[in-house]
């Protein structure tokens, strides 16, 4: 047991933050795309130019350098533009200093382990949870190369890390890349550069209370009129009063439009984000903002109706109902997904197998209980090494857009989900569960197993069955296994109380009265076993034997003092007082 580590206590899990909803701008003449298009290159150029200044002034950045910033942009566009343009730069690079940090905690976890490994002689089988020996000398060779190869890029990263320097690129890493291999992605350069700026094109704009409709920058009117400020270059073709156009198509949301219809006209804040997908040609707008954190339910309220554990798996959501008291009610149910396939398919099959989950969970009044999955350490090659269908299984796993939609799905039902560290849930569920559950009209899985002890994990039972007994009561080394009765009990020698029951209800009355009364029981060395009479256990000595002799002799019936032992006070009388010769 010293080998396991901590279990965390679970925990409900707070509901969104932020509210996103997505609309198509249909029926866009060509003034209007080329409005957007000359709009969205120039603050792009913008960004791009901000971002470099940004990362130029490293962790040194203040508050003064920010204000410099803004006005400089604010020259060539607006106050507001240049207000999301500085913000946004700022997120990016704070994004950018934690994925380095995280690369660092990577690197060294790698080396931690092939060191350890190249420590170890070759095939050397490790202990649990401890990686053994390489297989084979090119292997060791081969790490051994490795190991110098990461700690080249620790003692890089971690330089940069003390100097501030980030690597961003405007427009994503992996399209940049795709440059240099158009035939293989099955691009023309012509494709690739029109998707390149799509992705570098800045239109989007945060929101302000108290302004007209949530927004001044990018307005939507509650009748689905679009219009945005343009910058001072490019004030010159507004189609409206003080520098605004306005688009010739009218958006509608089909999600959520009531909720951002009553914050628009209550003027409350509500951000705007205008991007092109190059792929399909299509406009697209989206809106966002930000809403109160709800008062999480009690765990103990969570609990009370039971819940349902969900185990998260590849191609399914394993779920199993369970009452307050950790036990399995009715049959197992599956939720399946495929992902295989583009993104769109993929978030489609993950969505609609959530949606299943949440409207059962909602007809019966339930809480939903899901492990708090993390593979950020279980996806490195070191770890693993050749198990690279493993590593490619968990990588496909989409835990966090799981976790998000399962989240903002019942938060809108009031569903509480309740979050359960994942650790030892599958081993020991199919230890302890696994067979119980399997019958002969059902065969319990071993991801049926999981649930089942996830949700007893989320009750706070525990996963086992029944109780182990204290330690030392596990083994008779320690004394006896149960608790019996010390020599000055008092009481201890009493008879036991009849408890009517199954093994009882035939037993006449009075049956039990003398069970500890051990002389009435007829077992060896008792008085019922011979009578009333009972040998002496000692020795008789050479007088007793000649005396006995003689009474026989005489025709007399040996005394019972005769027969007593000369050590006993009650014998010493009967033979003085006998009369007889003595020898």
């Amino acid at each position: 047991m010293g080998g396991l580590r901590k279990v965390a206590a679970p925990f409900v899990v707070p509901g969104p933050s932020g509210i996103a909803i997505r609309s198509r701008l249909k029926h866009l003449t060509v003034e209007d795309e080329k409005v957007l298009l000359l709009v969205g290159d120039h603050l792009g150029a913008l960004a791009s130019r901000d971002l470099k200044v940004r990362c130029t002034a490293g962790p040194d950045h203040d508050i003064e350098q920010w204000a410099y910033r803004k006005r400089v942009l604010t020259e060539e566009s607006s106050s507001r533009w240049a207000g999301s343009i500085t913000k946004a730069t700022h997120d990016q690079w704070a994004l950018a200093r934690r994925g380095q940090l995280a690369h660092i905690r990577s690197l060294e976890a790698g080396i931690c382990t092939i060191a350890h490994r190249l420590s170890l002689s070759i095939g050397e089988k490790g202990v649990k949870g401890t990686p053994g020996g390489y297989r084979s000398r090119e292997e060791w060779f081969a790490k051994s190369r490795r190991l110098h190869v990461l700690e080249d890029r620790l003692q890089v990263a971690r330089a940069d890390w003390q100097a501030g320097v980030v690597y961003v690129v405007r427009g994503g890493k992996r399209l940049l890349n795709t440059r240099h291999h158009l035939e293989a992605a099955g691009l023309s350069e012509a494709e690739w550069r029109r998707r390149w700026q799509a992705e570098r094109r800045f239109l989007q704009a945060d929101g302000e209370s108290g302004k007209r409709y949530g927004n001044e920058t990018i307005r939507v009117t509650p009748d689905g009129e679009v219009s945005l400020r343009l910058p001072a270059p490019l004030a010159h073709l507004a189609n409206a009063p003080r520098g605004r156009y306005v688009l010739t198509t009218q958006v509608s949301f089909a999600h959520r439009s009531e909720q951002w219809t009553d914050r628009v006209v209550a003027n409350q804040a509500v951000a705007y984000r205008i991007h092109m997908d190059a792929v399909r040609g299509r406009w697209y707008l989206t809106a966002s903002w930000t809403v109160p954190q709800t008062q999480t339910v009690p765990l103990a309220t969570a609990r009370e109706g039971g819940l349902v554990g969900v185990d998260t798996n590849a191609d399914h959501l394993a779920d199993w109902r369970l009452d307050a008291q950790g036990n399995p009610i009715g049959r197992p149910r599956r939720f399946g997904y495929d992902l295989t396939g583009s993104v769109g398919h993929r978030d489609a099959q993950v969505r609609h197998a959530l949606i299943r989950l949440v409207r059962w969970a909602k007809r019966h009044g339930l809480a939903i209980a899901i492990e708090d999955l993390d593979f950020t350490a279980d996806k490195t090659r070191e770890k693993h090494g050749r198990r690279k269908k493993f590593r490619r299984l968990i990588s496909g796993l989409p835990v966090s857009r799981l976790r998000a939609r399962l989240v903002s799905m019942a938060a809108e039902l009031g569903i509480p989900v309740i979050a359960v560290d994942p650790a030892y849930t599958s081993r020991w569920g199919a230890q302890h569960w696994q067979k119980p559950l399997t019958g002969n009209n059902r065969r319990a899985t071993r991801h049926d197993a999981a649930a089942v002890a996830i949700g007893r994990r989320a009750l706070g039972h525990p996963i086992r069955r029944r109780t182990a007994p204290p330690r030392t009561h596990q083994s008779d080394g320690c004394g006896h296994r149960t608790v019996q009765a010390g020599p000055v009990a008092p009481g201890r020698e009493g008879n036991r109380p009849r408890i009517p029951g199954p093994r009882t209800r035939s037993v006449p009355p009075g049956r039990g009265a003398n069970a500890v009364d051990q002389n009435a029981q007829h077992r060896s060395g008792r008085s019922a076993e011979h009578g009333f009479w009972q040998q002496d256990s000692l020795p008789l000595s050479p007088q007793e034997r000649w005396l006995m002799q003689v009474e026989c002799a005489a025709g007399h019936e040996p005394e019972d003092a005769a027969v007593a032992s000369p050590r006993s006070p009650r014998a010493a009388p009967s033979r003085a007082g006998s009369g007889r010769p003595s020898a």
